[in-house]
């Protein structure tokens, strides 16, 4: 079977030869081009060149045009922040700053903006690559309402479901344009990639995210193409919802323990993949680090149902050599057999010593991330402290992002036990675990603490 083949079956929930393999180059890309991601995202030539080099370098049975969630946003209206080692970031929401009514927004055409640049682009790599799955990365309905409302989202599902309704509705349709084009364009597999789904309730997601991205995946079914839907952060509550949504198949991060997954979709007949560490080991880690972190989630995955994948968009500064250490294990099975016979494990991580680091005069707030820069919910999470603070005013209040793509965060996110991201931290006790909380309940938390240290909270 060549990679297209293996991708087909897997999702078919057929046993296969080889597990396949699909590492998520997003800008890693711009990275193997020596570019930075303002330049990489913006080229359809650079985004071609990209994909190419990642493909002869990492072997690959799928893998995807880009990993840019801002792509409808930007058209659509945000304002986004370009980075140079991250996909862009929105920093407005034009439905909340009245800059826009919800009757003022059109779905875009396939001509506008970045949207021509990546069709464009998948029709060229398609064209290059017949035996490789493309995978065509849409931004996820809720995602994409939050980018256009803001975190007034959570307030509205309760205050104003209707309004609610009617947003997603609209991202509905986007949704289903975007996936037309890129069916059109060449792309085999539709990921609905919706990270910020993991921030919501199974009731919230029943109303508000399963009849559209139900309506979602019966369409891209319907065109022909396969569908995952992807998403990130602990969405454990939400992994059995996502399922009765029809996908053909489920990718999820580390967050998200894969045998729990492999248990759910085992139950829907549906596909799975994702999990691979991305920060402690293929970030972080060594090559052979990296073939054991393989080796353990492709011997949980299985041989039918399992796609191995990184838990996300690759960190851009992720090591070629780990990468292509993955490559090789999962292409030689006698390699796979000998690791398994040593039995070794990656590297542990040594804990801080959290002695004096918090003070009896501050009140001290830690946000356990992937990175506020790249990660939507992270990046709404660490908004939401930000103004929780502003709005108390307080001098003694000192709030820290502390990103799991370098050694410290990690040393952090393991000497305050947390286990899932992103996470809010006061003082050293776990408060919010991976759900953005409202400005309201954030702000009691954190005057809880001030108070108990007796100090001024206005």
């Amino acid at each position: 079977m060549n990679g297209l083949e293996l991708i087909q079956a897997a999702m078919q929930r057929q046993k296969v030869e080889r597990i396949p393999w699909v590492p998520f180059v997003g800008a890693h890309a711009g990275e193997l081009l020596g570019l930075d991601a303002t330049t990489y995202f913006q080229s359809e030539q650079h985004i071609i060149d990209g994909a190419e080099l990642a493909i002869k370098k990492y072997n690959p049975d799928g893998i995807p045009v880009t990993f840019d969630l801002q792509i409808e946003a930007e058209v659509l209206g945000c304002k986004i922040k370009w980075s140079k080692d991250n996909p862009p970031a929105v920093v407005s929401h034009p439905l909340a700053d009245g800059s826009l009514n919800i009757e003022d927004l059109k779905v875009p055409c396939r001509c506008k903006g970045r949207i021509a640049t990546v069709m464009n682009a998948t029709t060229k790599i398609k064209e290059n690559n017949p035996d490789i799955a493309l995978y065509g990365l849409i931004t996820g309905p809720f995602t994409l309402a939050l980018h256009l409302l803001g975190t007034d989202i959570f307030m509205k599902l309760f205050e104003d479901p209707e309004y609610v309704g009617k947003v997603m509705d609209y991202t509905t349709k986007v949704g289903k344009a975007m996936s037309d084009y890129y069916m059109e364009a060449g792309c085999d597999v539709i990921a609905v990639v919706d990270p910020m789904v993991s921030q919501i309730d199974p009731m919230s997601f029943e109303t508000f995210v399963s009849p559209y991205c139900t309506d979602l995946f019966a369409h891209i079914r319907e065109s022909g193409a396969l569908s995952s839907f992807f998403v990130c952060g602990n969405a454990s509550q939400n992994i059995e919802v996502m399922c009765k949504c029809k996908p053909d198949n489920i990718s999820i991060d580390e967050n998200i323990p894969l045998d729990f997954l492999k248990e759910q979709c085992d139950t829907y007949n549906l596909s799975f993949g994702g999990n691979m560490k991305l920060t402690s080991v293929l970030l972080m880690g060594t090559p052979e680090a990296s073939k054991f972190e393989a080796i353990e989630c492709m011997d949980i995955g299985g041989d039918t149902g399992f796609i191995l994948a990184p838990g996300c968009d690759l960190p851009m500064a992720t090591p070629v050599e780990n990468l292509e250490a993955v490559a090789e294990i999962v292409h030689d099975k006698y390699q796979q057999d000998v690791l398994r016979a040593k039995g070794q494990t990656a590297k542990n991580i040594e804990l801080l010593n959290l002695d004096g680091y918090f003070e009896k005069d501050k009140v001290k707030i830690d946000i356990i991330t992937l990175d506020s820069a790249s990660c939507a919910p992270c990046q709404y999470m660490v908004k939401a402290v930000k103004l929780a603070v502003e709005e108390i005013g307080a001098d003694n209040i000192e709030f820290v992002e502390h990103k799991i793509k370098n050694e410290e965060g990690i040393q952090m996110m393991m000497s305050l036990g947390v286990r899932n991201l992103p996470t809010i931290c006061i003082d050293g006790e776990v408060e919010f675990i991976s759900i953005i909380p409202p400005k309201s309940e954030l702000i009691e938390r954190i005057n809880k603490h001030l108070d108990q240290k007796q100090l001024e909270n206005a």
